[in-house]
């Protein structure tokens, strides 16, 4: 973050230290890491796409099988987190991550080297389930650091770097197919993987005290989420999220088949019609960070980003099924811009919205909100490629369903009530700078909120301190 920026709302003075402390190089590195550490295993499913194609052809299996090579990595990264998060929440938040990122390296270095598309399967399991580590803990440590207002603009700032993966990631992917085959293209990841594994050793500081931490085993974690889930607002933007994001990844897994096969692309247009939908969603993010956040209420936001979602994917499927005769590959490709852009005011608000609401369970929150995301766009995976590689209809079906659902959703289990989340996004023009006597005074309760006691599953453990 930049020294510009409105100062941040930080929970303890220690965090501010953690993050700010080696200066305004060192604050840079530490949001890059974050945002790095979220599109790692993003990046090991975007890089490969444009060699779908290929590996139907080269390991002689059918798109369904090999479209199940993403359903397995995303399968990993919903159960990863699901292990991972609580795990973050007892021992710290580096140990994990390192762990994690020690067995996704060797794991993406198999997968060059499988033999089969059985093979390729397993071991993209194993490289989900390892990734997944980046993914809830990066989650886990904006939350240490940052509440509210703050949040909600610095996981957009996330998503600026996150997602500049899609963008890339499709471009370097369809290049590596020039020189190399699709083989290539999990040793360039395994390269990267490394680098980004030395820097989180070196420069990426724990963030969860020792007196934060939670000190029972599985059956508290289990508690903790079973607290979490009782919520209903929270379980709401968990489910709203989660299926706005089944729409974004049956895009992500059906879009190198129609681009392709449908309308004729080659893997370099795919790639870049791909990068510009990126550019829509990153775009989305920055105004929603940077000009809607702390004007607009977060709900309201992510209410008409899911409208719009729900509007493009109808008129993807209208076209799709000949509503409008034989369209081209441009009103199509507008489309999934449209539908594209609108997540950019939809996923971060979502996560904001939810982890607003899991004050000492940031761990198992973030857990969860990943794991249902994640699971629920394994589902749809399959579903986009049941009618075969020659037509778009699967995709649009769904996006439009995926979108409707977490709309009712959003309006079935979210109510319209003067919660902290509601409060911390009405209309503010400035942000206070806090002193540090306000960053070291505990977070004050919200009496909308369910008390937080010693018996609360979310609550820290009897004897932690503030």
């Amino acid at each position: 973050m930049t020294e510009h920026m409105a100062a941040p709302e930080l929970r303890h003075a220690s965090d501010r230290t953690a993050l700010v402390g080696g200066g305004r190089g060192s604050r840079m590195l530490v949001t890059f890491l974050l945002g790095a550490l979220t599109a790692t295993t993003p990046l090991a499913m975007d890089m490969y796409l444009p060699s779908l194609p290929e590996v139907t052809r080269a390991l002689h299996a059918p798109a369904a099988s090999v479209q199940l090579t993403l359903t397995a990595c995303l399968a990993g990264m919903a159960l990863g987190q699901l292990v991972v998060g609580p795990m973050s929440d007892r021992w710290g938040r580096r140990r994990p991550l390192l762990t994690g990122l020690a067995v996704y390296l060797v794991a993406t270095a198999l997968c060059a080297f499988a033999p089969d598309v059985g093979t390729l399967v397993a071991f993209r399991l194993a490289q989900g389930l390892a990734g997944a580590a980046g993914i809830v803990i990066a989650r886990a440590v904006v939350r240490d650091l940052y509440d509210g207002v703050a949040m909600a603009r610095f996981f957009s700032t996330l998503m600026l770097i996150s997602g500049t993966a899609p963008i890339v990631a499709p471009l370097i992917g369809g290049q590596i197919l020039r020189f190399t085959d699709w083989r290539g293209v999990f040793v360039v990841l395994t390269g990267i993987g490394v680098v980004l594994t030395a820097l989180v050793w070196w420069r990426l500081p724990e963030t969860l005290a020792p007196a934060d931490r939670h000190r029972g085993g599985v059956g508290e974690s289990l508690r903790t989420m079973r607290g979490l889930l009782a919520d209903l607002p929270f379980t709401g933007y968990m489910l709203a999220g989660g299926f706005a994001f089944a729409a974004l990844f049956a895009y992500v897994s059906a879009s190198p088949f129609v681009v392709q096969e449908v309308y004729g692309a080659s893997p370099q247009t795919f790639s870049l019609l791909f990068g510009l939908n990126s550019v829509g969603l990153v775009a989305a993010g920055q105004i929603n960070g940077k000009l809607l956040v702390g004007r607009v209420r977060l709900d309201r936001v992510f209410a008409c980003g899911l409208a719009v979602i729900v509007l493009a994917a109808t008129a993807l499927l209208l076209m799709s099924t000949g509503v409008f005769g034989r369209v081209g590959l441009a009103p199509v490709a507008a489309a999934l811009f449209t539908l594209m852009s609108a997540m950019g005011f939809t996923l971060p608000n979502a996560q904001s919205l939810a982890l607003l609401r899991t004050r000492h369970a940031a761990g198992s929150g973030s857990a969860l909100l990943g794991t249902s995301s994640f699971l629920i766009g394994a589902v749809a995976s399959p579903l986009v490629g049941i009618a075969g590689e020659r037509t778009a209809v699967p995709m649009a079906v769904v996006q439009l369903a995926g979108a409707l659902v977490a709309a009712a959703c959003f309006m079935g289990l979210v109510r319209p009530r003067r919660t902290a989340e509601a409060k911390l996004t009405e209309p503010t023009l400035t942000e206070p700078k806090l002193t540090e006597a306000q960053l070291t005074e505990p977070m004050l309760t919200d009496p909308s909120l369910p008390e937080v006691t010693a018996a609360d599953p979310t609550a820290r453990p009897k004897g932690a301190e503030s």
